[in-house]
């Protein structure tokens, strides 16, 4: 395990495996090791990789402050580039990342589009108009903890049930953040969007969206929009565990096709 210093955080990252870098993200109050168990670690059917995988700021095993917007999306794109600079300067590389992953991303590639070769976007969140009732619900799970303690908000989150494509798998209940944290991390999740419309429409990296029915805070909605909006986009929508079960092998598929220079595969 390494520790990169940025500002105003340690960002706990590891790196296994030889060759080009492909970067694995996680989504909001989880980490590097519980994406795997979900589903959502698209690096394990890859070979001839180096995976880097880490903790986004307040998560995990990075730390963090009180300052709900050191978590907004374009700060945590930020500090993924810093780390790009650091571990693999110069490296254009692949990356993968569910929901908080996907908008950093997004953001990154935004800003420097030359340093991705391919893009994954697991499960976006909720986005633009959806957005608005989405951030109330943050701002309400942020005065629950401070109220009740996080054992309050993991007792409402018991009674919401999982979306189909995750019947099969364990649920993480208790968030991988500290209660000291976990409040500034939801206003900031509320203080922040997607990027604007134009803005992606212009991003010219090839990009597979993996979506899943039913989730009120991941709508295929906001996927829907993303292949509508980038140029190189393409959508594949899970429904049962057994299509969930195809996206490391499709991540693995796409990755391959772009890494070797040839087009998207249908």
């Amino acid at each position: 395990m390494g520790i990169f210093q940025t500002d105003g955080a340690k960002l706990a990252y590891e790196i296994s495996g030889e060759g080009p870098t492909f970067v694995q993200l996680h989504g909001l109050t989880s980490c590097a090791s519980r994406e795997h168990r979900a589903g959502l670690d698209m690096s394990g059917p890859l070979s001839g990789f180096q995976v880097l995988r880490y903790d986004a700021r307040g998560h995990g095993s990075s730390t963090g402050r009180t300052v709900p917007e050191d978590y907004l999306w374009p700060q945590l794109a930020d500090d993924l580039l810093n780390l790009l600079d650091e571990l693999c300067p110069g490296e254009q590389v692949h990356a993968a990342g569910p929901s908080m992953g996907t908008a950093t991303l997004l953001y990154a590639a935004l800003k420097d589009p030359e340093r991705f070769a391919s893009l994954t976007l697991l499960v976006p969140p909720t986005a633009w108009q959806s957005r608005v009732a989405q951030a109330e619900s943050y701002r309400k799970s942020a005065d629950l903890v401070e109220r009740s303690g996080i054992g309050a908000f993991v007792r409402v989150g018991a009674s919401v049930l999982p979306p189909p494509a995750l019947a099969d798998r364990p649920k993480e209940r208790v968030p991988a953040v500290s209660q000291e944290l976990l409040p500034s991390i939801f206003r900031g999740a509320a203080l922040t969007d997607l990027p604007p419309k134009e803005e992606v429409s212009g991003l010219e990296v090839p990009v597979q969206i993996l979506a899943w029915v039913d989730d009120y805070a991941h709508p295929v909605s906001t996927a829907e929009e993303l292949q509508r909006l980038l140029p190189q986009a393409h959508l594949r929508i899970a429904e049962t565990p057994e299509d969930l079960d195809t996206w490391p092998g499709r991540s693995r598929d796409f990755v391959a096709a772009h890494a070797a220079g040839v087009g998207s595969p249908g």
